[in-house]
């Protein structure tokens, strides 16, 4: 066995015979995983790949995405998931920078940046004849280059090493008493840290199951959950949003889920409420950034929860708040939040300065702006470049995206600073109802003046049919930003 915990193949020898993964053509155990995994290394390993090289991925969540980035492991290889949806320009962006040396995708009139290319439909999933890779992967080898979301500039390219994933399956999977018995339905895209880490690494290494659905929609969801009967599963506050937003005479069996996790955006305190009673398991929400491979703080399964917060640190991980002066600020105190363990990237592939902007000291520092309470429970303020800054005075749009959401008519809410001739910046709020509760733009505005002080009040609330959001599903507020940049202009 190698020193990594969760390849396929050292995962057959401890679980073989038993449930692995499965997608909507295929079910698998963990032998039936190491076999394919092997046959497809063997195919790589023809063409070329090895040790220092790297596999693009770009391809719908299906079991083949993760054989094939097993495989490229195997061969000491790195992965890059793409996400499939992307134009050719974006595409091609990721492949380039990454260096890739062969691009997997579903067919000829996918992109593939002039680079060899291989299509699913050509994978040898059933001989590898007695194939053995060569090398042996270590834990500091590169594993994974998964490229931010591009919503400061170019997107970049995070080196997570198998140290980073393998801590980040652990810490993670202790955290939420993830064990053999539990079986995942995985939702998010695996292009995705979370999905990979949280949906899929964290229940392998313990001997559960994963379940890969297809494109996501709510009628499918449930029907899922119903006829699959997972345990858990993780998800971004926008699921949760249509999830709440059935008919509550809509006929829904959600009773095999014990617990379920929220990531990716902060949630608001009113929306964890509904869904939790709407269905009745467990939300644990939880933070963290792609540079630190996934999560860094959640609130327990079984344990103290405390809504409104993201919980204290993972363990094996640090959370420490940075004063201005670089100082560790105390308890009650809000700062950028900054954080520290074996869960940190290497780096930015090719982006040296960068990186060292990133990584201060051994902290990695986040950009949000928080606060831990004694108990170390940190609370999200927001991030510092979404801050608004009105004639002098900062105003973080969470506090009144917050507010707007304690309306029970309000489902989501976006915040965002518009330009004005005398103050720089004023906020302006997009606001989305729940389908069974209309609400008007007078009635809360009313709700907010009550509750904030004036300079936080927006100057414009707009009621909308939805929210833009970028590939991960987090709201698109650079996206927000230039539209009405480009409405006040005109």
């Amino acid at each position: 066995m190698t020193d990594i915990g969760y390849l396929a193949w050292d995962l057959a020898e401890t679980h073989g015979p038993k449930p692995c993964l499965r997608d909507d053509r295929v079910e698998l155990t963990y032998a039936e995983f190491a076999d394919r995994t092997a046959a497809v290394a063997a195919q790589l390993d023809g063409r070329g790949i090895g040790a220092g090289d790297v596999v693009a991925v770009m391809l719908p969540n299906r079991v083949e995405l993760l054989i094939v980035i097993m495989a490229a492991w195997r061969l000491g290889a790195a992965a890059t998931p793409i996400n499939p949806m992307f134009t050719a320009n974006e595409a091609d962006y990721q492949i380039a920078d990454s260096d890739a040396t062969l691009v997997v995708t579903v067919g000829p009139d996918a992109p593939t940046g002039d680079r060899a290319a291989l299509y699913v439909d050509d994978l040898d999933t059933v001989s590898s004849a007695g194939w053995r890779s060569a090398v042996e992967p270590h834990a500091d080898d590169l594993a994974l280059l998964i490229y931010t979301s591009g919503s400061t500039g170019r997107p970049k390219g995070v080196m997570l090493t198998h140290a980073n994933l393998q801590f980040m399956a652990s810490s993670m999977g202790g955290a939420i008493g993830v064990t053999g018995d539990d079986h995942c339905l995985l939702i998010l895209p695996l292009f995705h840290v979370n999905a990979i880490c949280v949906s899929v690494l964290t229940p392998l290494v313990v001997g559960g199951q994963v379940s890969i659905t297809g494109a996501f929609s709510v009628s499918r969801f449930f029907d899922d959950v119903a006829r699959l009967r997972p345990t858990y599963f993780s998800a971004v506050p926008a699921i949760y949003a249509m999830l709440t937003s059935q008919p509550d005479e809509v006929p829904i069996d959600t009773s095999s889920l014990r617990f379920a996790v929220c990531g990716a955006a902060p949630i608001s305190k009113e929306l964890l409420e509904r869904a939790e009673s709407r269905f009745g398991f467990v939300i644990v929400e939880g933070y963290g950034l792609t540079e630190g491979t996934c999560a860094s703080a959640c609130n327990p399964v079984d344990g103290v929860r405390k809504l409104g917060t993201v919980g204290p640190a993972l363990p094996g991980q640090q959370i420490a708040i940075r004063a201005d002066d670089g100082t560790h600020a105390p308890a009650g105190v809000s700062g950028e939040v900054i954080i520290k363990g074996v869960n940190i990237m290497r780096g930015y592939l090719g982006k040296p300065d960068e990186t060292a902007r990133a990584l201060d000291g051994g902290w990695l520092r986040t950009g949000d702006v928080g606060v831990l309470d004694d108990d170390g429970y940190l609370t999200l303020v927001d991030r510092i470049k979404d801050m608004i800054i009105r004639g002098g005075e900062n105003i973080y749009p969470k506090e009144i995206e917050n507010t707007l959401a304690s309306h029970p008519s309000v489902l989501e809410a976006a915040v965002i600073g518009g330009p004005h001739a005398v103050y720089g910046e004023v906020p302006v709020a997009y606001v989305v109802a729940y389908p069974d509760t209309p609400v008007t733009e007078d009635e809360l505005l009313e709700h907010v003046t009550g509750l904030l002080t004036r300079v936080k009040v927006p100057v414009a609330i707009h009621v909308v049919d939805a929210l833009p959001r970028n590939p991960v599903g987090k709201i698109d507020k650079p996206r927000m930003r230039q539209d009405l940049k480009a409405t006040a202009v005109n």
